[in-house]
């Protein structure tokens, strides 16, 4: 999905990344450089992902609503993050556009990947995240929001 493992990011890349992100062609470079660093073969497993995300939450355990934000941020399904993946998910979680957000946010939640929502989806995303915010089960599957879904 764009980018070797060499020491250098391509013009191409980099034109792409300049014109999508926030990110200057320096910064660029440096945060390329800090990739490598960490992600010598250039991309980054699901694993790798849980625990970076692991490390954010503390005091809980967010693997399995990692799962779905590393899968809505594998554009091209290959089980892995490479360069151009991750800097789009750094733009799009610390800034972004809003349609941009609001793409990510529905393919976040559209957990099996056909084009549309259900109440199922919701409930798994949900569910999964709840715990974060101290919210059981129960209480997201009867809440008056889910219970109006179709």
């Amino acid at each position: 999905m764009g980018n070797t493992k060499s020491s250098a990011l391509s013009k191409e890349l980099l034109e792409d990344l300049k014109s999508n992100t926030k990110y200057s062609e320096a910064e660029l470079c440096t945060w390329y450089q800090s990739f490598l660093k960490e992600c010598p073969g250039g991309k980054i497993s699901k694993e790798q992902f849980e625990g970076i995300y692991a490390s954010f939450f503390p005091d809980a355990d967010p693997t399995a609503y990692a799962r779905h934000v590393f899968r809505s941020f594998d554009t091209n399904a290959d089980g892995t993050l490479d360069f151009k993946e991750y800097i789009v998910a750094l733009h799009l979680t610390s800034g972004g556009k809003t349609l941009q957000k609001l793409e990510w946010a529905f393919a976040l939640y559209d957990v099996d990947g056909n084009g549309t929502i259900s109440k199922n989806e919701i409930v798994e995303i949900v569910r999964v995240h709840a715990p974060s915010f101290f919210i059981t089960v129960d209480e997201i599957k009867f809440s008056p929001c889910i219970m109006k879904l179709n």
